[in-house]
This record gives C-alpha cells, sequence and structure tokens, in this order.
C-alpha cells in the first residue's frame, strides 16, 4: 500500500516497522533489529539551518556494501553531449517518440536537450524524455549528478524508492533528489513522458512577493512516501550516473532497504491540478512567472538555473487585451512539452508528447492561426480546459543532441508557422 506525509521540504519521520526509528538520537551504538544508521546529505554540513537538507535512513545493510563500479553499457541514449560545433538560433520542436515496449524505463531514456555545464560545474538542466514497456526488475538506478524531475504523459509509473513508494499518473510530477535510488514499474504496461534533470541548486518553491502568502504550488499539496522497504537476496543491478557518463555494479541483494527514516530530504509528488493559477482580473496578460511550481536559482539574482512552469486550465477574462502569450523575445531559454490536449498559441503541429524550443533571444509567439483568432475573438470570459503544458526554463542555452537532430521527429517547417503576418497598415 502506498501512503503519503504532506508538505514541501518539511521535516518527516516514518517507520516501516514500529521502534525501528531510534528515539532522541541518530546513531545509537546498536540500533534496533541490527540496523545500520547512515546519513544521506544533500546539502553540506554547513549549510545554513533554511536550506540544510539531509535525511538519516536505517537500513539492513549499509549502501557502502557494494563491489567496483564498472561502466554500464546500456541506456545508449541516456546522459549523452550536445551535438558537437556552433548551434544556430532557430526554432525547433519535435514530434513525440515512439513506445520501445521491450526496454525499462532506463534504457529509454533519450537525451534531448542539454544546457548549461553540467555535472561537472554543478549547473544547468538537462531534458529526456522516456518511452517504455517493461519493469525494472532486479535492478536499481541514482543519479550522483542531479535531480530528477519526472512528468508523465501517457502511463502512470510506481516508483519504488529508498525512502518509500511514489505512485504518478499524467498531470502528477515526481521529483526525485541527488543521491536517492529507486526503479520504476509501470502499472499499465506502458509509459511515456518527460525527465528534467537539474544539475543546479535543487528545486525550491518560489517567492510569492506582492502575490503574498498565499497562491501558486501550496507547500501541504506536496506529498511524501512514509517508509517502505524491499527485503531481497540475489542478483541486483545499480546504475549510477556520475559526472555524465552511466556506471553499474551488482549487489547481491536490493538497495531498497530502508525501514525507517527521518529528515527533510526525500522524493515527493504533485498533483498539477492542486496549482493555484493566478491572471488577471483586468487587462494585459501577465508574465508567465506566474505559473512557475518549482524553481532552481542560479548566482544571478532573480534569474533562475531551472524553472518548472505549467499552463494549466484557467479562466481568460482581461479586457481589451491578446489574450494568448504574446510576441517576445528573451534572455530565458525555453524547452516546452505538453502533457494533454493543446496549447493555446498553437492551433496544430504541437501534440501531447512532443517537445519545442526557443532559445535565448529567439522571437516567437502565437501562430498566424492562432493570432488572427485571438485578434477577432470576442472577449467575454473564457476558460481554457483539458490542457496542460509545461515550460523548463533556465538562463543557459539549450543545445540539442546528434540524436535529437537525427531522429526524424525533427520539424523542418516549424518556422512556417511565423508566416503569413500581414504588414501593419499606417495612417496616409
Amino acid at each position: 500500500m502506498t501512503s503519503y506525509m504532506t508538505g514541501f521540504g518539511g521535516y518527516f519521520e516514518t517507520e516501516a516497522v514500529p521502534g525501528a526509528l531510534p528515539v532522541g538520537r541518530n546513531s545509537p551504538q546498536r540500533p534496533a533489529f541490527g540496523l545500520y544508521a547512515e546519513q544521506l546529505s544533500g546539502s553540506a554540513f554547513t549549510a545554513p539551518r533554511h536550506e540544510n537538507r539531509r535525511s538519516w535512513l536505517y537500513r539492513l545493510r549499509p549502501s557502502a556494501a557494494h563491489p567496483a563500479f564498472t561502466r554500464y553499457e546500456g541506456a545508449p541514449r541516456f546522459a549523452t553531449a550536445a551535438a558537437p560545433g556552433p548551434h544556430a538560433p532557430n526554432r525547433l520542436r519535435w514530434g513525440p517518440l515512439d513506445i520501445e515496449r521491450d526496454t525499462d524505463w532506463l534504457d529509454s531514456l533519450t537525451t534531448m536537450l542539454a544546457a548549461g555545464e553540467g555535472a561537472a560545474a554543478q549547473s544547468g538542466v538537462s531534458l529526456h524524455l522516456y518511452r517504455c514497456g517493461r519493469d525494472m526488475a532486479e535492478r536499481a538506478f541514482v543519479s550522483a549528478d542531479s535531480e530528477l524531475l519526472i512528468l508523465p504523459e501517457q502511463g502512470r509509473l510506481l516508483l519504488l524508492t529508498e525512502l518509500g513508494r511514489i505512485e504518478i499518473a499524467p498531470g502528477h510530477v515526481a521529483l526525485i533528489p541527488r543521491g536517492v535510488r529507486f526503479r520504476v514499474t509501470l502499472p499499465d504496461g506502458i509509459a511515456r513522458g518527460y525527465v528534467a534533470e537539474n544539475f543546479g541548486q535543487p528545486f525550491r518553491l518560489p517567492e510569492l512577493g506582492p502575490i503574498g502568502a498565499n497562491g501558486l504550488a501550496n507547500p501541504r499539496d506536496f506529498e511524501v512516501p512514509t517508509a517502505w522497504f524491499e527485503d531481497v537476496e540475489g542478483p541486483f543491478e545499480l546504475v549510477q550516473k556520475y559526472q555524465g557518463a552511466l556506471w553499474r555494479t551488482d549487489l547481491g541483494r536490493s538497495p531498497l532497504d530502508v525501514v525507517a527514516w527521518h529528515g527533510n530530504l526525500a522524493p515527493c509528488r504533485y498533483d498539477l491540478a492542486r496549482f493555484n493559477t493566478i491572471g488577471t482580473v483586468s487587462f494585459d496578460h501577465p508574465d508567465p512567472s506566474i505559473f512557475t511550481v518549482l524553481t532552481s536559482p542560479s548566482d544571478l539574482a532573480g534569474t533562475a538555473n531551472a524553472d518548472f512552469v505549467i499552463f494549466p486550465p484557467r479562466w481568460m477574462v482581461a479586457e481589451d487585451t491578446f489574450r494568448p502569450p504574446w510576441f517576445h523575445r528573451n534572455v530565458m531559454s525555453e524547452a516546452m512539452g505538453l502533457i494533454h490536449g493543446a496549447y493555446d498559441a498553437k492551433q496544430g503541429g504541437f501534440v501531447p508528447g512532443a517537445l519545442s524550443l526557443h532559445n535565448q533571444m529567439a522571437g516567437h509567439g502565437p501562430d498566424v492561426a492562432s493570432w488572427q483568432g485571438a485578434s477577432a475573438a470576442e472577449l467575454k470570459p473564457h476558460k481554457i480546459e483539458n490542457t496542460m503544458a509545461f515550460m523548463i526554463e533556465s538562463r543557459w542555452i539549450f543545445r540539442p543532441t546528434a540524436f535529437a537532430l537525427d531522429c526524424g521527429r525533427l520539424d523542418e517547417d516549424y518556422d512556417a508557422v511565423w508566416q503569413g503576418f500581414p504588414k501593419a497598415s499606417l495612417p496616409g
């Protein structure tokens, strides 16, 4: 059974076996039942208290007990570098990739875009696609490079993690911290979706500023799993992402053997339908920053290493206003995906499972058909329904991988959506 505790970044304690969690200390001389006490630190020991992230785990065996790692030869399209050479400032769009029914979640991961310096500099973000049809059996994955934001588009995922079980369906997201081991099973038999890999500061809730104390994503709506563990002996592979490469070792047991834990470093899930969308009740389309669910700050104040932004169902009531997102050029780079429905700034070509890229200072906005429709629309209250688009925005330039450029799903005519705008007519 999967159960949850609530609160983003909160402090939790949970045990799958009564009496497994020590009281009044973290590392007793003899933990209950012969368990091993182990701290998982997601920040430096000396990080300020409000930024310090760590959890104490009480497990059947210490995670240090494993043979040496060797190179992993699977997941051939995951963790790849961007294609070499200069990249043109072109707007790009890809159609959905096919599901690989004989491949599990890990081996199906396909890197499409990479921004920033990555694991070595602990900055930037990459965007991957998964499209799988098999459970991860007798194997687990862990990233020492990054935290992972997982966004299903088709099919549910059951994430079996060291700290508990998380089930997500399209419309939910899961956040797996750096260093947490997990494996993925498929309750519906197949699954497809997106993964944003954050190399920089951990995602946090954005500041609300003049919005006040409430709105956007509320902390109580994030769900953290209760303790759960596997006591499985026998062949079990652990694949680790480390400095941009993949490595493997044979553990001889499941690494998901944490019987109890306490702390504030834990995976969580969030139902995007609970996002409290803020918008104008007078005029003008507000900046898309009001749709930010999570943000990873950079060293430049107010400028994100990565923002996770959604465009959910919402009312449009602005008067004398062009209601879709306006034409713009942005110092931030924008990679977009679609979970379901349609995106209000595009009339066609951008479908669930697709991906688009508008890099730094690339002009973009609604296509001709969307512009024509919005310019002529009767401005009465209108609800945009049955949609969920998202954006991963970064101060860094997104660079496509060689696979992304050669996969056969790149829309060679994407620029044409901005062709055919009539010239403005000045008086006289």
